[in-house]
């Protein structure tokens, strides 16, 4: 009997669907399998999408109520904000990237098969009550909230970043466990909105991974801000008081506990490959010890035919990491040579300012004692910046000191979201701090910011 299909991508997230719409467009006859009532995953539903969303509507609001624009001669007489006004615009977001892929899946011919998938064996999936059978399975399910051991989310007061999406009101106080990337981007949101954000952070500092002169420098810019972050703190308990929630703390090292009353607890410390329900063990593939399935440098498994990429496979768990290793993981499936270049995926935290970084920090390098040259420019001498008013943060370039390639770039800045993508074009083609210095920038950009560091990496900027 003839397989029914080439491809059976499970799971329809950044990764899923852009593997399924490259398999379609190279011949293959592909489907999709998805539980959700609407395509694009954790990321376009309750994920990056939405919470840019109401990240950027935040800014305009906390510029506004805050007095900032006064300096350009902009005064309001009040500012008032209608959460549930906010809230529809960012479903109406949702709904037009979730209804683009939709169409993109009819344009291709991607099959959309609605439901869950699980392995009765490996050439075989069950879907509800339909049996489908394919010569190649893409395993893209993604990842799902880590919880600690006792603290259940009720998605009303102890709540994950689901539900921290879709709040119906403002709330007074709102604690958040865990201090990455997801954590401080919802608690950005809040506290602009007007409440106030308490941080609770394992680590010595949040986002631990970071750069740790980049990671000192934004922790002091969020306190500024008014976000109280609580770092080198464990979280001991989360429970229902009333209405409420009292979170229970001690320091990290041991010593006196203290009780944190809250109105909304965000459970935020991490995420956790989601394989729950696919019966892998029908396919006789075993996952690795922090449940991830392993997986060749070709995204192929130890079980012919089954692939796997993005959340539920080694490496950060970044939606464009998925979407590059879904096209890669469709090319190898149809012959071709698919490659994802693991050491240069961009990260970005989309706080104001925001963070972005790609390649090693300082950290790594001297812990691989990798000799380095390190330039830096600031945002307050960037003429754009400047202008704008907006001249927190910096730009610092590493670069081998014998070969002068660049190694590692990490900005903290208004802008770092979109001018991390020049580093990591750069990086790719195994460029050096020498051919930034030397590429024309437009004046006045902030992306000047970044030539002035490659500048300094040989201790030669302009402007300072």
């Amino acid at each position: 009997m003839a397989d029914d299909f080439d491809v059976v991508v499970i799971g329809s997230g950044p990764g899923g669907y852009v593997a399924a719409i490259r398999a379609a467009q190279l011949g293959l006859k592909t489907a999709c399998i998805e539980k959700r009532d609407r395509l694009g995953g954790t990321c376009l539903n309750v994920g990056c999408i939405p919470s840019k969303s109401l990240l950027h509507a935040s800014e305009y609001y906390d510029e506004a109520r805050g007095g900032h624009l006064k300096k350009f001669g902009i005064t309001f007489p009040s500012v008032e904000i209608d959460v549930p006004t906010l809230m529809g615009e960012k479903d109406k977001a949702v709904r037009e990237l979730t209804d683009g892929v939709a169409f993109l899946f009819k344009k291709n011919k991607v099959e959309w098969i609605k439901g869950e998938g699980s392995f009765t064996d490996a050439k075989t999936l069950k879907v509800g009550d339909r049996s489908i059978t394919a010569k190649n399975f893409i395993i893209a399910t993604g990842s799902e909230v880590l919880l600690l051991p006792g603290m259940v989310p009720d998605g009303e007061v102890l709540i994950t970043s689901t539900e921290a999406l879709a709040l119906p009101k403002v709330p007074e106080h709102l604690v958040i466990i865990g201090g990455g990337y997801i954590g401080l981007e919802m608690g950005s949101v809040w506290r602009r909105l007007g409440a106030k954000v308490t941080v609770v952070e394992y680590a010595d500092r949040v986002v631990p991974a970071m750069d740790a002169e980049v990671g000192i420098a934004f922790a002091k810019l969020l306190a500024k801000q008014g976000m109280v972050l609580r770092t080198a703190t464990k979280v001991i308990e989360a429970r229902r008081d009333g209405a409420g929630a009292i979170v229970v703390v001690e320091p990290a090292k041991g010593g006196a506990r203290e009780e944190i009353a809250a109105d909304i607890v965000l459970l935020s410390i991490g995420r956790r490959p989601n394989t729950d329900g696919l019966n892998l063990a029908s396919t006789g593939l075993k996952l690795d010890e922090r449940g991830r399935v392993p997986i060749n440098p070709d995204f192929s498994t130890s079980v012919a035919g089954i692939w796997a990429i993005g959340d539920v496979v080694p490496g950060p768990m970044l939606a464009h990491k998925a979407e590059d290793e879904g096209i890669a993981c469709a090319e190898n499936i149809a012959g071709l040579n698919g490659l994802v270049n693991h050491a240069v995926i961009p990260a970005v935290v989309y706080t104001q300012p925001e963070v972005a970084s790609v390649g090693r920090t300082e950290e790594e390098l001297k812990a691989a004692g990798v000799e380095y040259k390190s330039g830096k420019f600031p945002f307050s001498a960037n003429s754009r910046a400047k202008a704008n008013r907006e001249t927190d943060g910096f730009v610092k370039v590493l670069a081998d000191a014998a070969t002068d390639r660049v190694l590692g770039v990490h900005i903290l800045g208004s802008m770092a979201g979109a001018m991390i993508a020049e580093a990591a074009a750069v990086m790719e083609f195994g460029g050096s701090s020498e051919d930034i210095a030397y590429t024309c920038h437009a004046h006045p950009t902030h992306s000047e910011a970044l030539k002035e560091a490659a500048m300094a990496v040989q201790g030669k900027p302009i402007h300072m």
